[in-house]
Order: structure tokens, then sequence, then C-alpha cells
């Protein structure tokens, strides 16, 4: 009898009731905080603070912009009113990152970098002592971070190395043929108000199936799966490890890892992911995207990115994982099939991985 009171004790945090926003299914932050050993701290501004000896996650109330350890990541939909999240962005946001999961042990060989833009397309065209075409600085970076991957071992391709046009669609086909095991495409960024203000790297990768993008031509929550999405989780580890490492090493303000389905992240087969390395438009940003030691510092920024990704994602199939079901009970790595806070697609998506 003492076994199903502890029994039920257990299971009762996962058992509240969950609350349907504008069509999304929402479930209690503090549930899912204490299911996962998570502290909780309500503060009286609306934002909602939760830690444990490994993370700490900072969300606020009415918005969409959260913080994973120091970085912030974009979610798919505000945190509602009574510490409520979507589930949506528990399986696709937080849960990835917060805790590792099994990805294949495959090493990292190939990297497809991606330059930005070239020949008819300028890219965002800033006005100075003579026009500044991103195009002009997209390949420099490549080459520079092409460089810098060689020493390391990895090997380089490029959907472009000189001043030429490259379509869309085949630029992630390039990497897609060589069987890249990474693709990275490289841009600069361009405010069309409060110019002087806006500044910092963005980083995008794959919008999950059921929401809308959060570019500011933003695809809706209606469009279907894309190629990407079987690899979604892994490209958000390789954006979240890179923005982290943009914002730390370059000491630049951190403008999020964001989602969308622009045409070279929906179409790689890989792990593939859309650097904005910051504001042409910004007076003090500009000048350092145009300086050559600059771009250096960057493409290192970026190198350190990729290390860590390596490092957190080819670990061997024995590695014991994190931990997500602090109940103790010792049936599965993951989460139990009665977790509300764990969709069935979820679940399947981690066993083929």
């Amino acid at each position: 009898m003492k076994r199903i009171f502890l029994l039920l004790a257990i299971l009762l945090p996962l058992t509240s009731c969950a609350a349907f926003i504008n069509g999304q299914s929402y479930v209690s932050l503090t549930d899912w905080a204490r299911v996962n050993s998570f502290r909780v701290a309500l503060l009286a501004r609306d934002e909602i603070i939760l830690t444990n000896k490994t993370s700490r996650l900072v969300f606020d109330t009415d918005s969409a912009d959260a913080k994973i350890n120091g970085v912030n990541v974009r979610l798919s939909f505000p945190i509602a009113k009574g510490a409520l999240i979507s589930q949506l962005d528990l399986d696709t946001a937080v849960r990835p990152l917060v805790f590792l999961q099994k990805f294949s042990p495959k090493k990292i060989t190939t990297i497809c970098l991606d330059p930005g833009h070239g020949g008819k397309d300028t890219g965002n065209r800033v006005p100075g002592f003579f026009w500044h075409n991103e195009k002009n600085y997209t390949l420099p970076l490549a080459l520079e971070l092409r460089e810098q991957l060689k020493a390391l071992g990895f090997n380089v391709i490029l959907t472009r190395s000189s001043d030429t046009f490259v379509e869309l669609p085949t630029r992630p086909a390039i990497a897609n043929r060589a069987g890249a095991d990474l693709f990275i495409s490289l841009h600069f960024n361009a405010a069309q108000s409060s110019k002087g203000e806006v500044q910092g790297p963005e980083t995008y990768c794959i919008t999950p199936v059921g929401a809308a993008s959060s570019n500011s031509q933003g695809e809706g929550a209606d469009h279907g799966a894309t190629i990407a999405n079987r690899v979604q989780d892994k490209s958000l580890m390789l954006a979240y490890q890179i923005q982290k490492s943009l914002a730390q090493n370059l000491r630049v303000e951190d403008r999020d890892v964001r989602r969308a389905r622009f045409a070279v992240l929906r179409d790689a087969a890989m792990p593939a992911i859309l650097i904005e390395g910051g504001y042409m438009t910004n007076p003090t940003e500009s000048k350092k995207i145009y300086d050559a030691a600059w771009r250096q510092q960057m493409a290192a920024a970026i190198v350190k990115g990729i290390l860590n990704y390596q490092k957190l994602t080819t670990f061997p199939k024995s590695a014991a994982l994190p931990s997500t079901n602090p109940t103790g009970i010792k049936n599965s790595a993951l989460p139990a099939k009665n977790d509300k806070f764990s969709s069935p697609r979820q679940r399947t998506k981690i066993d083929l991985q």
C-alpha cells in the first residue's frame, strides 16, 4: 500500500490540467520544473526563473523571449499568465537544450559554408564613402572560416568561392550532394529603423512544425514539415552553441537564437543554421564588419561554437544521458509515457536519432 501511495505522489505533478490558448496546448512551468528538479522563483515583474545544479532558465510573462543558460532563445509562443508555457516550446526549444539527447556518434568531417548572396544579388546595401554590399563581406568571412576549419582537419566546401550568383535551392543541394555534416550560411543584417541602436548577431535554425517563423517575413504556423525538421534538434543545438560563442567571445549584444524557414535551411538534410553576423546599418558595428581583423575574430568564435557542438553531440552511444526523470524510476532514460510534458511525437523523434 505504501508503494501505491508513493507512486501516486510521484505521478500527481504529471496530471495537472493543461490550458489551450490560441489553439496551442500550454502546461505549467512550475509543474514541469518540479518534475525535472528545478527550483522556481516567481518575481514581481512577471519574471520566472528556474534553476538547478547545472541550468538556469529565465522566462518573461507575455513574452517569447527566454534565456537558457545565459543565451537568448526566441520561443515560438509567448509565456502565458500563470507561468504557462506551450507544449511545443517545451518539446522543441527547452528540452533539447537542457537535456542532452542520444544523438548519433558520427564524427563531423565535412562542413559546407554558404557565403550569402553574390553576383547580381548584392544583399544589403549600406551607403558610406562608397556603397557597402553584403556579398562583399560574407565571402571573405567564409574564406577566413574555411582556413581556420581546415587547419583543424575539417573538410570544407563552399557554395561559392567568387562573386557569382547561386540560386537559393542550389546552396543546400550542394551540401546534400557532398554529404556534408553541417551547413552554415553566412550573412550580415540591416535595420530599417533605429539603425543606430540595433546591433548584434542572430543565429537561425529551422522553424518547428506548428509554429510561425520568428524572422520579419516569417511563414505562418500552417507551413508543413521540411527535410530540415528531421534534424531540427541538432540544428537548434548548433545554432545555440554558435550564438553563445559569438556573444561571449566577441562581447557583443546577444540577439537570440531564432527560427526561420529560409530556403537555404528548409532543404538541408544535415544540421543547418544561418548566421546574421551583425548589423551593417549600425555605425559602430558596421566598422567592425568591414574590418578583416574583426572578421577573423568572428570566424574564430564560429569555430569554437562548432567544436562545442561536436563535443556535445558526438559522445559514444553508451554514454549516460542526463536524467529527465528525477523520480528515480529506472525503466528508461526517456520521459515516461504518461509524462504530459513530452508528446509522443517527441519521444519517437528521439528514438529515431
